[in-house]
């Protein structure tokens, strides 16, 4: 091991596009099936660990700690479908789940419907896809990825005998099974990994399995559904921005897919059913969505009853139908809130809760003639939580919480939110917290984390690892930022395509903000990112270096440009809705303003600590590798440019509980170091 950085040899390739001149020194490092490839990522990790094994012996006492606070042997609250009741158990030592079940009856005994521990054995990785049981109980189909490379191999188990029947189809997506349970629908993915057929395999029956549907579009790819009455399978086709839908009765096994509305460029919906009438979410009033029902028999939106219309200031997000109720889920200016309707009187009310700042949503909801909702309740201080609610009383009763192991006193640590002000005059929500008595009033340690693209909100929610960092002084904050939909459609919208640059100077605003109000100092302020949000910290650290201590980004999306210029990725043409096509000059020149890769610049930077994955099919292992290499070149300072990767996981990093955690005390180390408080 040595602490003096691997040097990757220069070999130019022109890169030149619209009239720019660009040498990609770096691009021999997506080969792969190269040897010197290969021996250059170990030396990265070999550098990463002279640097860091100093940290050893705190991070074994962080992994000690934070696998304290955990209650290893754990019951997940079991749900219920079609007379089961099923749930997961994790059990001490052991790095995955079981997947279990019993009868809805008196004495019924568990049976395991899937050890995924047993079918780990001997394997580096393991992620499950599928877990479908068909509706007469009897079978399970299930998929497993065994790379990270998101390519699940879909399997048939005959519960009875535990066995697996002689069949074993690659690289699907998804899986719902007819009504009649012998009959199995799946998605299948092109060679970027686009899902983009619907197959039907008929159980017992020869010859090849039937192409329902072909998506020929790239910009669209397949999902697979089935409402909560069993009476539909829904097929969605969706781009960034589009969506179409087409239905197939579950009843009838030589069901051709019927489209429920002609597809209408920038129109998103979704669908559920419910006594013969089809309930749309759709933007076709407005970005921010109106709930409709129409004829399941002839759809129309012409024709339709609207439920709940577009509002200017609060997301429709989704809706969970059932025989009597629904229960909606809005974004009101930031603040996602449950509101239960009844169907048949149409009156509706809140779902009250007691924090300001929270996560609520919908959880396992198989059954569809029941009163009974159960959601998920999180906050930053508030461990995860289940309730039940019933939908006719308002009862609300609390299944679980999950346990913090070692005496966690939520009344300890405080949480808070306020609004920095962006250069443009927006504000942006910035979520805090901290424990009580280390907070004193001064500039402290404080980590930020930050996301902001494909409208994906960062929602708060409660982390037993994370009070290693709180109980020694740290503060957490999270930065809302546009790009994603934390307030939102419309806040989506404010950072994509020619408005990204918003993201990054949101994170910015957000830094300087705690600078300014006195929760932390550009000494002591560490920002952290993934995939996205890998590419968020990396920009904003090319527009301020000076305010950042250290750069945490894991899976970093950062060579921007030859990234979206290569179509044989698996997110590049579909993803030309989010950040643009850099064939077009515009958005060429959009991006060349902020990707990381190309502007990175003479001068200091942060501390940079780099995780990727050998096998990321998402955003692969050489953007952080080749972005390593330049940034190297480039910087004035004496920090150190740490690149961190696993040779045998994909996007999500290690697929083990005890892995994953351990990844993540080194990460930890690492920013508590750079605070100087190893």
């Amino acid at each position: 091991m040595s602490r003096t950085p691997p040097i990757a040899t220069r070999r130019p390739h022109d890169a030149s596009l619209h009239g720019e001149t660009r040498i990609d020194e770096w691009h021999w490092l997506r080969e792969i099936d190269n040897p010197e490839v290969l021996a250059h990522l170990h030396a990265e990790n070999a550098h990463a660990r002279a640097w860091l094994a100093p940290l050893d012996g705190l991070r074994d006492t962080l992994y000690a700690e934070m696998l304290a606070r955990i209650q290893e042997d754990d019951d997940e609250v079991p749900w219920r479908k079609n007379g089961w009741w099923q749930w997961s158990r994790t059990e001490t030592g052991r790095q995955y789940p079981l997947y279990l079940r019993r009868r809805d009856t008196p004495a019924a005994q568990e049976e395991v419907l899937l050890d995924l521990n047993q079918l780990a054995e001997g394997k580096p990785f393991l992620q499950l896809g599928a877990l479908e049981v068909s509706p007469d109980a009897a079978l399970l189909a299930y998929s497993l990825d065994e790379t990270g490379a998101l390519d699940y191999t879909l399997r048939v188990r005959d519960l009875a005998s535990g066995t697996d029947l002689p069949l074993a189809i690659e690289k699907t997506e998804g899986a719902v099974w007819g009504n009649d349970s012998r009959t199995l629908y799946y998605l299948s993915k092109d060679e970027p990994r686009r899902t983009h057929r619907l197959w039907r395999h008929r159980l017992g029956q020869d010859g090849a399995d039937e192409l329902v549907f072909e998506e020929p579009d790239e910009l669209f790819w397949l999902d697979l559904g089935k409402t909560r009455d069993d009476r539909w399978l829904v097929l969605s086709s969706a781009s960034k921005d589009t969506t179409g839908l087409w239905v197939l009765d579950a009843d009838d096994v030589q069901a051709a897919p019927r489209a429920v509305l002609p597809r209408r460029n920038g129109i998103e919906l979704s669908l559920d059913h419910r006594a013969g009438r089809f309930y749309l979410l759709v933007n076709d009033r407005g970005r921010n969505f109106r709930l409709v029902e129409t004829s399941a028999e002839s759809p129309s939106l012409d024709d339709a009853r609207e439920l709940i219309a577009h509002r200017d200031d609060v997301m429709l997000e989704d809706v969970d139908l059932f025989a009597r109720h629904m229960v909606v889920q809005e974004r009101d200016r930031g603040v996602l809130k449950l509101r239960v309707w009844e169907l048949a009187s149409g009156r509706s009310w809140e779902v009250p809760f007691d924090e300001s700042v929270y996560t609520a949503e919908g959880d396992v909801n198989e059954e569809f003639d029941t009163d009974v909702f159960r959601f998920e309740y999180t906050s930053l201080v508030t461990p995860h939580s289940v309730f039940d609610l019933d939908m006719a009383s308002g009862e609300r009763t609390l299944r679980k919480r999950q346990p913090v192991l070692g005496g966690y006193d939520p009344a300890r640590y405080a949480s808070e939110q306020f609004m920095a002000r962006a250069d443009d005059g927006t504000e942006v929500p910035v979520s805090l917290v901290y424990r009580r008595d280390r907070r004193h009033g001064e500039p402290q340690p404080l980590l930020m984390y930050g996301y902001g693209a494909y409208g994906f909100a960062s929602d708060v929610y409660f982390s037993s690892s994370r009070l290693s960092l709180l109980d020694r002084g740290v503060v957490f904050a999270v930065a809302h930022v546009r790009g994603g939909g934390d307030r939102g459609r419309r806040w989506y919208d404010e950072g994509k395509l020619a408005k990204k640059a918003n993201s990054f100077g949101d994170f910015v605003a957000c830094a300087q903000a705690l600078v300014e109000r006195g929760w932390t100092s550009p000494g002591q302020l560490i920002v952290e990112g993934g995939s996205a949000g890998g590419l968020l910290v990396a920009a904003s650290a090319n527009l301020r270096p000076e305010l950042f201590r250290a750069v945490v980004a894991e899976v970093p999306f950062v060579d921007v440009i030859n990234t979206m210029l290569d179509e044989t990725l698996p997110l590049t043409v579909g993803e030309f809705l989010e950040w643009g096509n850099p064939k077009e000059r515009a958005d060429y020149e959009t991006m060349r303003r902020y990707s990381p890769y190309d502007n990175l610049r003479r001068t200091a930077y942060p501390a940079m600590y780099l995780r990727t994955s050998l096998n990321d099919s998402q955003v692969p292992y050489w953007e952080a590798a080749k972005y390593a290499a330049r940034l190297r070149t480039l910087k004035t300072d004496e920090h150190p440019v740490l690149l961190s990767i696993n040779m045998d996981a994909g996007h999500g990093g290690a697929s083990g509980r005890y892995d994953a955690l351990r990844e993540r005390a080194e990460v930890l180390a690492f920013m508590l170091w750079q605070w100087g408080l190893a």
